[in-house]
């Protein structure tokens, strides 16, 4: 079998094994392909790998030999799904591979605007701490966790693993989701409730039809003054321009991202100088143990669709 991978650098710069990819053919690795390389690579494969490199339903037609797209990823917009099922073109991804990391993340995420450890270690560095007259000094004093309330949208395994960390700080947990899931520790209301109700919240939420630019200047308005907006799903979630408007009035009192809607990120982007702002980039996935498991699970994807048994498919 023929086997290529798209883009295997954001996955594997080096650090990590292609063996189990090996085992179960040819195997080609491209660090990176540009669109315009796509359908080229593609000829022959039998089986391609992709991260964030697009198959649209033009390149997925003209691939004729292929039977089966893996997704290095949970995600899995970068593919053109019912275009690949009518191709016959089993598609897989890898769900839950970054759970604890990306809670980790976002937890992360929060006290870096709560807890302002990386501004103040700069400045007691600088010397400001050394020219005060008391032993405690700070600039900017930090936020209580305990007793507020965290509204979680998107209450999947990345969302209640959050919820499961916030409820150990003593928060109170709210959520909102499709389909209320077993092992949630906190209360389901409806977004509405969860906007006005919640100090903090946190998207967890795929980028679909009905929640691509969820938070905006209107969903925006429904939040508490000074509420904190976490985002470590995608870009798209959020008007960015109206999340700046929001810091800049204090309408929110800080957004954190690990994600934006252009990546890399446009030096044009508001974010880029936003109050209040803490933006990465979008590395809360990658601790070599999950990059590790995505490949392994990816192997092990495309093993079961060669043994007649396909599993993780999404299409």
């Amino acid at each position: 079998m023929q086997i290529v991978v798209l883009d295997g650098y954001s996955v594997n710069p080096g650090d990590a094994d292609w063996s189990p990819l090996k085992r179960l053919g040819t195997l080609s690795v491209y660090d990176r392909t540009h669109p315009d390389m796509v359908a080229q690579r593609l000829r022959g494969a039998e089986a391609a790998f992709v991260n964030k490199v697009r198959l649209n339903r033009e390149l997925l037609q003209s691939a004729r030999q292929l039977r089966f797209v893996g997704v290095l990823a949970t995600g899995y917009d970068v593919v053109d799904a019912a275009a690949a099922r009518e191709r016959g073109i089993t598609v897989c991804n890898v769900p839950a591979y970054s759970t604890e990391a990306v809670a980790q993340h976002t937890i992360a995420l929060l006290l870096g605007l709560c807890s302002h450890v990386e501004y103040h270690a700069a400045r007691v560095r600088q010397g400001a701490w050394t020219a005060q007259p008391d032993f405690a000094w700070w600039e900017i004093a930090p936020v209580l966790l305990c007793g507020k309330t965290i509204g979680i949208v998107g209450c999947g395994r990345i969302g209640t693993r959050v919820a499961r960390i916030a409820d150990a700080l003593g928060m109170r947990v709210l959520g909102t989701s499709p389909h209320e899931k077993p092992g949630f520790p906190g209360e389901y209301v409806p977004l509405d409730t969860l906007l006005r109700k919640s100090d903090v919240v946190s998207l967890h939420c795929p980028a679909k039809a009905d929640t691509v630019g969820l938070i905006r200047r209107e969903t925006i308005a429904k939040m508490k003054d000074g509420a904190i907006l976490l985002n470590t799903a995608r870009g798209s979630l959020v008007s960015e321009s109206d999340v700046c408007n929001a810091l800049l009035t204090g309408k929110l009192g800080g957004y954190g991202a690990d994600v934006a809607s252009e990546e890399p990120v446009k030096l044009r982007n508001p974010l880029l100088s936003a109050k209040n702002c803490l933006l990465t980039s979008h590395y809360a996935w990658t601790p070599k143990p999950m990059r590790q498991t995505l490949i392994d699970v990816s192997a092990d994807n495309l093993a079961a669709f060669l043994a007649g048994k396909p599993k993780n498919v999404v299409n």
